[in-house]
């Protein structure tokens, strides 16, 4: 074991998103702006959640855990990409790497098991109105929020088991903006090919499984809203599209990414930006914007025009 970690490499090198200096000055601008409004943003939704007596239910309940989750997801690498735009050496140390890897796979897998949980939450209210209070308790919420970390810290753990034991004694450039396992792995001085593809896969496994699930449940839930009344079909509809946005935006890339790992294509990157950054920067204004009651609340607490209907 000690000679083992005498060969370990001490740092990364991380290449980021581009060479330009213009577009990183762009981009400095953009993702700044983008974090600043993602934090804000899941703030406002969890702490109005919180406050606001009428929004104490199963589903804004999930919901305030899921800004949670998204305000972790987007700060563990974000903001050392926003001031490595302006670092001459982009490096991160071997335990900096390690723990944004740790990170990545907590709050995106605690995230996946969270909204299938919130899909089951609108399956139960609009397919079995009558038992939602019984089935939707307050216990029962709890439990899918702790299940959904529980999952996650698992899973991580997992992911990381072999990962922490591989020799790195020499390539040490990771090729994106954060450390993630498909590109660490094949930095390792052993064949890892094999045995790699198959631990990342199951990421990727998991991702499509639970979107299939979730497109499965959507799909029930769609078909029942037929027979219920227009005005309750619309606020469901409203919900279920908000939902499903979410989904989509969340899985594609972590499907893509983690399916077919080793690529090193640039579209990776760019998945990347969206599923760390991009979709916690929009899941407030889906939200707020697409549903009434959250819109209310939020614009009782700003009194802003912008949230005016």
């Amino acid at each position: 074991m000690e000679e083992l970690n005498h060969s370990r490499v001490s740092e990364f090198m991380l290449l980021g998103l581009t060479d330009s200096p213009e577009l990183q000055i762009f981009f400095f601008v953009v993702f700044s702006l983008s974090y600043l409004i993602t934090i804000l943003g899941n703030c406002l939704i969890l702490l109005t959640v919180l406050s606001t007596s009428y929004l104490h239910s199963p589903m804004y309940f999930l919901l305030g855990n899921l800004s949670l989750i998204d305000m972790c997801l987007s700060s563990f690498a974000t903001p050392k990409m926003i001031m490595d735009f302006f670092a001459q050496r982009k490096t991160i140390s071997f335990e900096g790497c390690i723990s944004q890897i740790f990170f990545l796979h907590l709050f995106t897998e605690t995230e996946i098991v969270l909204l299938i949980s919130m899909s089951f939450d609108r399956y139960i209210a609009i397919c079995k109105p009558l038992h939602y209070s019984t089935i939707m308790s307050r216990k029962v919420c709890v439990g899918l929020v702790v299940t959904s970390w529980t999952v996650g810290f698992l899973h991580t753990m997992s992911q990381l088991a072999f990962t922490l034991y591989l020799p790195f004694c020499g390539p040490n450039v990771v090729e994106s903006f954060f450390c993630d396992l498909p590109l660490v792995v094949q930095l390792a001085c052993v064949d890892m090919y094999v045995l790699g593809i198959f631990m990342i896969s199951t990421s990727g496994v998991i991702a499509l499984i639970s979107f299939l699930l979730l497109l499965t449940s959507y799909i029930i839930v769609l078909v029942t809203i037929r027979d219920h009344s227009s005005s309750r079909s619309s606020k469901a509809l409203s919900t279920c599209t908000a939902h499903f946005i979410v989904v989509t935006m969340f899985f594609g890339p972590c499907i893509f990414i983690y399916v077919w790992p080793f690529t090193n294509f640039l579209v990776d990157k760019i998945l990347s930006v969206i599923y760390t950054i991009f979709t916690p920067f929009l899941n407030p204004l889906i939200y707020t914007l697409r549903n009434q009651e959250v819109k209310t609340a939020v614009k009782k607490k700003l009194r802003l025009p912008i949230f005016q209907s």
